[in-house]
């Protein structure tokens, strides 16, 4: 499996022929400014952990150049289609949708979901995390925006993820006491990705205090530079 972070929450992912990308915010992400066309290239599928702008932001554009399939929540994939997006394949929480060559369960995630994009004020349903499964390769789970919850020992028990992509900023979502803990009580996780740091000035900065929170477990964090293409 090869990931690619674009900073904040934005990820491609490969493995095998299949490529997709996660919560595409690359216009207007201060931590990339190459465009989404780069990272969208040749993906088959979208996936959206919730509807707020800096998680959707390039959706449309994303998918209306790539023809991708949009997984997401059953609001947020509503909202795309309205706005052009052909090809959606909509969940909710304990449900699980077949990709072809992955498939894509839908869990909690404590936050918010909705947008402002165009000007107006949109509720998008709850927020998810995706636990993601291919054929052949290991399971990622995308935490998306979440605080920690006791159920994350359900998401392990159910799908046994071996590598998590783990929001660690602070304010809005697991800061780095949280988000360690979550890593060690309920996961058992070969390689965890941290993200949603360093953004905005009002995210911590640095994986450092996430790093030192982790101790002995340190070694399996994966620090990712932005663009870098890295093997898990």
């Amino acid at each position: 499996m090869r990931i690619t972070w674009y900073g904040h929450s934005t990820f491609r992912v490969e493995f095998g022929s299949t490529a997709l990308l996660i919560d595409p915010f690359l216009t207007g992400n201060p931590k990339w400014d190459g465009g989404w066309e780069e990272p969208s290239a040749g993906i088959s599928h979208l996936l959206l952990t919730h509807g707020h702008d800096d998680h959707i932001g390039d959706a449309i554009s994303v998918v209306k150049k790539t023809g991708a399939q949009v997984v997401g929540s059953a609001e947020v994939c509503t909202f795309l289609a309205r706005q052009g997006a052909e090809n959606v394949n909509p969940g909710n929480h304990g449900g699980t949708v077949d990709c072809g060559e992955f498939t894509v369960s839908f869990v909690n995630a404590l936050h918010s979901s909705s947008s402002m994009g165009g000007g107006d004020f949109v509720y998008l349903g709850n927020p998810l995390g995706l636990v993601i499964t291919p054929k052949g390769d290991k399971t990622l789970y995308a935490m998306g925006d979440t605080g920690i919850f006791g159920d994350m020992a359900l998401v392990d028990e159910l799908y046994a993820p071996k590598v998590g992509i783990v929001p660690i900023g602070d304010r809005f979502t697991m800061g780095a006491k949280q988000a360690a803990l979550a890593c060690k009580r309920y996961f058992k996780f070969e390689t965890v990705i941290p993200c949603h740091y360093g953004t905005f000035p009002i995210l911590d900065q640095t994986p450092d205090k996430f790093l030192a929170e982790m101790g002995g477990d340190a070694g399996i964090v994966k620090v990712a530079e932005v663009g870098v293409p890295f093997d898990v």
